[in-house]
């Protein structure tokens, strides 16, 4: 097979929403810089995004939105609505162009996948998962989640797992497959009670006959590695297996880390790396290791992005990275420049453990994660004909 695939072009920095916003193209900048020092990048082919034009946005985006995000684009801001111009989403020159490269390049990926010219893929760039079909939200111009999702399933693809592991709730992408029993959507994030967007509870399930297509683990916050991985284990493998999925396409965000300004969950980048490769095992038991692996959230520019993105290109090419592995003195000269006032790293690892361990759910309510996962199971396990008491399921 091919090698996979990484979505890179210096363009894409150029969505940059200006200012002191919290996300920042220096967090893309980073990490490809990293992971070319670290050697990751030797093992990948490097895919140049194509803009991705109005036919294909057009797939999830409605005209008149993306007429509104081109009007916003150009060198005089003009207030155009549909939640463009606000204090998450500022409109800013070039907006259309850039945001497109990013959905480009995970519908590209998307139909390289689909097309079997590769098993795998990383756009760390994307993972845009607010947006909606008509307005922009939670930073997120275009969803190239579910355009590339979308993408897939055009190509003829007949059921994808969707997987989100970003603090947020990944509405946008539960949205705009709702109503679509081809695929499974599942999201693991702080509550709606104390954390934008405020959906994501384990009642939302999907309607008509996409329910229970629709999966939501609602966290506490202060979460962290061992509760969360709780968790994911005891709902995301066994729906997984019960849906049967062709493809499996993931966002990555990293702000789940302890250290993120914009969350309250307490996961490590070891905890995060143990994720990833609990990611990998799905794609490998379940879909023959074809699996979509995007970017998201994540406002550590400096000390958490990189170094768990690094993590995660090294894995999906089956090249791991030893989490004690040393920062490359050029990578420390480059982030020491961009942000001085930051303490770096020194190694790939926040120091806890090689693979993070955890407790695997006993069916008990013990702890604040235990209640949720419960909630979760209750919820959606019956509808896949799954004893949602029962661990072994």
């Amino acid at each position: 097979m091919a090698a996979p695939l990484v979505v890179w072009d210096r363009r894409m920095l150029g969505y940059d929403l200006g200012g002191d916003h919290p996300l920042h193209p220096l967090r893309w900048d980073l990490t490809w810089a990293l992971a070319g020092e670290l050697g990751v990048l030797d093992d990948y082919e490097v895919l140049v995004p194509e803009v991705a034009d109005d036919a294909a946005l057009g797939r999830v985006h409605t005209a008149g939105y993306i007429e509104a995000v081109r009007a916003a684009s150009g060198p005089v801001p003009m207030a155009v609505g549909h939640g463009l111009g606000t204090d998450d989403n500022p409109i800013f020159p070039g907006m259309h162009e850039n945001a497109a490269l990013i959905a480009g390049g995970s519908i590209d990926a998307a139909r390289a996948i689909a097309h079997r010219e590769v098993d795998r893929a990383v756009n760390f760039c994307g993972g845009l998962h607010h947006a909606m079909p008509d307005h922009a939200s939670g930073f997120c111009v275009y969803n190239d989640v579910a355009l590339g999702i979308t993408a897939m399933l055009d190509a003829g693809v007949n059921r994808i797992a969707y997987i989100d592991v970003d603090a947020h709730h990944g509405d946008g992408v539960q949205a705009a497959f709702y109503d679509d029993p081809r695929v499974l959507t599942i999201s693991l994030h702080e509550s709606p009670l104390t954390l934008f967007p405020g959906t994501g509870w384990p009642t939302e399930l999907g309607v008509g006959a996409a329910s229970g297509t629709a999966v939501n683990v609602a966290l506490s916050p202060g979460t962290g590695d061992a509760a969360w991985l709780r968790a994911f284990h005891a709902v995301v493998p066994g729906v997984v297996r019960a849906f049967r999925p062709e493809v499996l396409v993931t966002q990555q965000g990293t702000d789940a880390h302890r250290e993120d300004p914009l969350a309250d969950l307490m996961l490590t980048v070891d905890g995060q790396r143990t994720t990833y490769l609990a990611l990998r095992d799905l794609a490998e038991e379940f879909t023959g290791g074809r699996w979509l692996a995007l970017g998201g959230g994540g406002y550590s520019p400096v000390r958490v992005v990189p170094r768990a993105w690094t993590h995660l290109l090294a894995i999906v090419a089956g090249r791991d990275l030893h989490p004690g592995t040393p920062m490359p003195p050029d990578w420390i000269a480059r982030a020491a420049a961009a942000r001085p006032d930051v303490e770096l790293p020194i190694d790939m690892s926040d120091g806890t453990p090689d693979v993070v361990g955890y407790q695997p759910w006993a069916g008990h309510q013990e702890m604040a994660v235990d209640r949720a996962i419960l909630q979760t199971r209750e919820a959606v396990y019956p509808l896949h004909g799954l004893d949602p008491r029962d661990p072994r399921d």
